[in-house]
């Protein structure tokens, strides 16, 4: 039975991620209007029809923009906590009572053999929570929209075999850009957006031997370039003292417009 993931898109323009397991489809968040949300589904083997729930970390537009229309058509459960729901009361209103999950924080939901478990992050929104996936001892978190990685956060994350972690600006970029100083301010504070250097600086704490992969996530656009976000995360490590072998633990890269490769984190057996 594979245990494998695909991110759909990743970054301010809209997010959203698929994790399988055998012939459970879980989406986490949708972000994206219905029409580029089937286009990037299609494009990896897979149709609404083949989703099975869908989960959202908060309620910001870049991750429910796409949330009634794909809830509607397909008749997906929609899980959440409560005062995510609470909060997206204006945005989900076509999707019906009996559909919406309450999910409390640090509650584990099964779907087949894959455990989904939420944990709380630290970010500006109503009660916003990242993911960790569990197939058979196998472990895939997905961290981003991190003001900063807390005790708790990594608590839940550490270990994984697959880490999607945020890497989303480089501070100078941003200092230097042309948003307003209170957006600035948002992001670098610690209920905004983790930054390339504090990528690094985490995964030195939350790579183990176990770690095979990592994926730097929701890049910005205006204040951020995968090749410095790589160069940074990687920087940072080597002078904690801490090196990727690119055998064992390759840095890869997410996409605004495009999705990932499936990556299988459990291989079916032969």
């Amino acid at each position: 039975m594979e245990f494998r993931f695909t991110v759909l898109a990743s970054g301010s323009t809209g997010n959203a991620t698929l994790v399988q397991s055998g012939d459970k489809t879980v989406m986490v968040d949708a972000g994206l209007s219905l029409k580029k949300l089937e286009e990037l589904m299609y494009l990896q083997g897979v149709t609404g029809h083949d989703v099975d729930a869908l989960m959202i970390t908060h309620e910001h537009s870049d991750h429910i923009k796409g949330l009634n229309a794909l809830a509607r058509k397909y008749e997906l459960p929609v899980y959440a906590n409560e005062a995510t729901w609470a909060a997206l009361e204006r945005h989900a209103g076509n999707v019906p009572q009996e559909r919406r999950i309450v999910m409390g924080t640090g509650e584990e939901i099964r779907f087949g053999s894959m455990g989904v478990r939420s944990y709380p992050i630290s970010h500006d929104a109503a009660e916003p929570v990242g993911y960790t996936f569990t197939d058979d001892g196998y472990k895939l978190s997905l961290a981003t929209d991190l003001g900063y990685v807390s005790d708790i956060v990594r608590r839940n994350i550490i270990d994984s075999d697959v880490l999607v972690l945020e890497s989303n600006h480089d501070p100078e970029m941003l200092r230097m850009g042309r948003y307003p100083w209170n957006i600035k301010r948002r992001i670098l504070s610690d209920i905004g957006h983790l930054s390339n250097e504090a990528a690094g600086e985490a995964l030195c704490e939350l790579m183990t031997d176990r770690t095979r992969r990592v994926y730097l996530a929701h890049l910005s656009l205006n204040h951020n370039m995968p090749d410095l976000a790589r160069l940074t995360v990687n920087q940072v490590m080597e002078d904690k003292g801490h090196f990727f072998r690119q055998d064992e633990h390759p840095l890869r890269g997410t996409y605004p417009d495009q999705p990932t490769p499936w990556d299988q984190i459990k291989r079916k057996a032969l």
